[in-house]
């Protein structure tokens, strides 16, 4: 039994690690990666890549916004990410109500990496993941994770395949973490954790995304002993006395520990129960607001399936109350519902950790110190921004996709250019010499068909010459005295006209 283990893990070893390979492997019963991308008429995917609708309910929890909605989030969110630490620093609310909102399914991956602070942690680091890949990594790690890779949402697209792009790069993340924490090694919540940051980033980024969830924002979930879970349970309790009475009183009456029903859903971060439209809502508000949002929905679970008598009449003991707790019912997990929900739910980070400072005195006093001491947990993403201030550098988008452009010549020599332009164009508008209509009679007339006008009277000056074309007939000489008066005040008035035109 053992060899076959060995023979199948091995299959398993070379399938993963082998990329591009082309071969089929005989366990998967889905075909090969060409085969899943070609899509037979009998595999159609819902908009979020799951076959067959596998992730239930996501048709009726959806909602579907208008394109022109989207595209108007989609600039605003274009112009935060490219500003992010002003408005984190001075506008955090605005960014708090936009995630609130939903982010715009084309930036969810950049904008999830940019709560996180994995952005910055990725710059900070260059090089590591890289450094971390190209290591075997332990074996004792790697065979574990070789195991849960085809348990990671079998039913998607990108992990469908044994031994498929999507399994290979979760192998790659995993591994890579081991490696950076050996003193963590390897939990199998954090399998879901790392595909769902695949499926909307590079494996880079998710390596440093699902850095940043381990240790910001739920700090000492995956280490030995999964103490800081069980410190939430009793967290998540004393909250639930205050928020929903009736569905705590039943909890404590029938003896439920709530490290029988809270574990899957604070560890995978909800990722596994939820509608996939209620997933990412959900996880948009997490990498923003912190833990509270993973209690907040809790909550709310808790309230809707307990929360009134007649809810309790069909849980009479712990048995029928864990399978109510197992079947949740998918109107109160619809996207809508579910946000306005959590919204309303009066717990804030504070309140969080004054009971995690009660919950965590009552452990020493009943059960000691504990045996793995986490960092302390961030409470969003403007705390783990301010904790690691980044440099302007590390906030820098770096494209994916470049289109070269024709870079056009840039002026260089400014006002002396634009002289020299100004005077070629005076150049190139010479006036073109017009004939004199009145020319002189030691003149030839100009050749015209009209009959040629009668010349001027009296001699006139050189300087007077010139100016001719620019003057009009001279006005007749026998107007009264009384009229030149006018005249002349108009000629005034037009030159003062003039000296304030210059002015």
């Amino acid at each position: 039994m053992a060899g076959m283990e060995n023979g199948r893990q091995s299959v398993d070893t070379r399938s993963i690690r082998t990329i591009g390979s082309s071969h089929v492997d005989d366990e998967s019963s889905l075909g090969s990666d060409s085969e899943i991308n070609g899509f037979t008429s009998d595999r159609q995917t819902d908009k979020y890549g799951f076959i067959g609708g596998a992730q239930q309910h996501t048709e009726e929890s959806a909602q579907d916004l208008p394109p022109q909605v989207l595209r108007q989030r989609e600039v605003k969110w274009l112009d935060m990410l490219s500003h992010w630490d002003k408005w984190m620093i001075k506008r955090f609310n605005k960014v708090r109500l936009r995630c609130q909102k939903g982010i715009p399914p084309a930036l969810r991956g950049r904008a999830w990496l940019y709560l996180s602070g994995g952005k910055v942690k990725k710059e900070q680091n260059r090089g590591k993941f890289q450094e971390l890949d190209s290591q075997p990594g332990d074996p004792k790690w790697v065979d574990v994770i070789e195991k849960d890779l085809h348990r990671q949402f079998p039913f998607h697209e990108m992990f469908v395949s044994r031994g498929g792009h999507g399994q290979q790069d979760l192998f790659r993340v995993l591994k890579a973490y081991t490696l950076y924490r050996p003193e963590e090694g390897y939990c199998q919540a954090q399998a879901p954790i790392a595909a769902v940051l695949l499926m909307h980033m590079p494996a880079e980024d998710a390596f440093w995304g699902l850095v940043q969830i381990c240790e910001k924002y739920l700090p000492g979930y995956y280490s030995p002993g999964l103490e800081a879970i069980q410190l939430d349970g009793e967290i998540l309790f004393a909250l639930l006395r205050r928020v929903s009475p009736l569905a705590f009183r039943h909890l404590e009456k029938h003896k439920i520990d709530p490290i029988l029903y809270m574990t899957e859903w604070f560890m995978c971060a909800f990722s596994r129960t939820l509608p996939w439209a209620s997933v990412l809502r959900v996880w948009d508000m997490f990498l923003c607001d912190g833990v509270k949002i993973i209690f907040r929905v809790g909550l709310v679970l808790l309230k809707c399936m307990l929360g009134t008598r007649e809810k309790l009449k069909a849980c009479q003991g712990q048995y029928e109350t864990m399978e109510l707790l197992r079947a949740l019912e998918p109107r109160y997990m619809q996207e809508g519902f579910l946000v306005r929900e959590i919204l309303e739910v009066p717990v804030t980070a504070r309140d969080v950790e004054r009971e995690n400072y009660t919950q965590l005195k009552r452990w020493k006093k009943n059960r000691g110190e504990l045996n793995f001491k986490s960092p302390p947990r961030m409470h969003g993403a403007r705390v783990v921004l301010l904790s690691e201030p980044p440099r302007r550098q590390d906030l820098q988008q770096n494209p994916t996709i470049v289109v070269p452009q024709p870079t056009p010549q840039l002026k260089k020599k400014g006002k002396e250019e634009n002289r020299s332009f100004k005077k070629k164009s005076i150049k190139k508008s010479e006036p073109v010499e017009i004939p004199n209509p009145y020319s002189l009679p030691n003149e030839p007339a100009p050749p015209s068909a009209d009959p040629p006008a009668p010349p001027p009277v009296g001699n006139k000056s050189p300087q007077t010459e010139t100016e001719l074309p620019r003057q009009q007939p001279a006005p007749p000489t026998d107007l009264p005295p009384a009229i030149e008066a006018p005249l002349q005040q108009s000629t005034q008035s037009l030159s003062s006209t003039e000296q304030d035109t210059y002015l």
